[in-house]
């Protein structure tokens, strides 16, 4: 979520706060007879009447569809900015100052390195996305490894793309996670080296 969200959500969550507690305090205030004490116009009963005449009014359905359209939008926009964004965006690289940014799209290496994993023997697939989990920057590859395959050479190719997407990325920010699958069934190679 946005800081300009939280810091809507946190003004807006003090405003209605502020407004239930005025209004808590004057019902009661009003109820036990301390309110007229207090604003001695205040009335002993209250009447409807004057909400009755405003709804009969030849302007009242027009306003209360606008009302209800803008209440729909406000509900809908304030819907789509809670929504979780897990994207990581552009990235800052180092080296960016005064004088220039440098910025990276982290989807290029994530899939970069996603496909060079997928090239290693004994590994059928695998796919990369970046990704904001927790405050801290991860590419997660996901994958799915052959039965028959040689865990060691797995491991090392593993360690091989991550250090890499390290390099590449150049942020010490940045945590890899790669999360493998094992199939079911051999399935024979078709590989030409």
């Amino acid at each position: 979520m946005r800081r300009s969200v939280i810091g809507l959500d946190r003004f807006l969550a003090i405003v209605v706060g502020l407004c239930l507690l005025a209004v808590g305090a004057a019902v009661v205030g009003w109820y036990t007879g301390w309110l007229a004490d207090l604003w001695p116009a205040t009335p002993e009963k209250l009447s409807t009447a004057g909400a009755a005449d405003v709804v009969d009014m030849t302007w009242w359905p027009w306003a209360a569809v606008g009302a209800g359209i803008l209440a729909v939008i406000l509900g809908l926009w304030w819907l789509i900015a809670h929504l979780p964004r897990r994207g990581a965006g552009m990235l800052v690289l180092p080296g960016s100052g005064k004088t220039g940014r440098l910025v990276v799209d982290p989807a290029g290496p994530a899939t970069a390195a996603a496909d060079t994993l997928a090239d290693t023997p004994g590994i059928r697939n695998a796919r990369g996305k970046v990704l904001r989990d927790r405050g801290e920057l991860v590419v997660a590859i996901t994958g799915t490894v052959d039965p028959s395959a040689d865990l060691s050479e797995v491991v090392a190719a593993i360690d091989t793309v991550t250090a890499d997407l390290q390099t590449v990325l150049g942020r010490d920010d940045a945590r890899a996670r790669v999360q493998l699958s094992v199939a079911r069934h051999h399935r024979a190679s078709t590989r030409v080296d």
